[in-house]
């Protein structure tokens, strides 16, 4: 077996081990997320698979003399000298300089994405926590418990009265 192909094979198996599948599917949300991702689980696996089985094993050694015995020497030498004269190339990776530095920006532009996203769900429970709290205490607050948390319409309302601007 050529080295490309065993080297495939061996990433393949250690890409498998380190993806952690319970983790992602945790997060899964809806039914067709959670279909679709076994179904992308399941063809891993049976790539990881037929990688580790039918590409990693050796070829068998052509037995030359069995078929010299069955077809003829001359015949057989031909094929033999063909078979080895073949040169399989060996694979040169061009893609993955082209795309490795766009998914590393990505990753990036992801954990700023995600601070973001991080800080603005902060902010919002907060926001929601303070909305439950004031829905509890509505039906009971004075205006000036309220004016207290909300400073800035204080200060509308005074200027408001202050300048005799009454709304209409």
């Amino acid at each position: 077996m050529s080295g490309t192909t065993k080297k495939v094979a061996d990433v393949a198996f250690k890409a498998g081990r380190n993806i952690d599948w319970e983790g992602m599917a945790k997060l899964l949300v809806s039914d067709e997320a959670r279909r679709e991702f076994f179904n992308l689980r399941r063809a891993f696996d049976e790539v990881n698979t037929q990688l580790q089985t039918k590409f990693s094993q050796e070829p068998e050694p052509i037995d030359w003399e069995y078929y010299r015995k069955g077809i003829g020497t001359r015949l057989v030498d031909m094929y033999k000298e063909h078979y080895e004269s073949i040169e399989i190339p060996k694979f040169v990776d061009t893609v993955t300089p082209q795309y490795k530095p766009k998914f590393e920006a990505l990753l990036v532009e992801l954990k700023e994405a995600e601070e973001k996203s991080l800080k603005e769900s902060e902010r919002l429970e907060k926001e929601i926590a303070d909305v439950q709290e004031l829905k509890k205490k509505l039906s009971t607050m004075t205006a000036d418990e309220y004016f207290e948390k909300h400073p800035e319409l204080k200060k509308k309302f005074d200027d408001e009265i202050r300048n005799d601007n009454w709304g209409y």
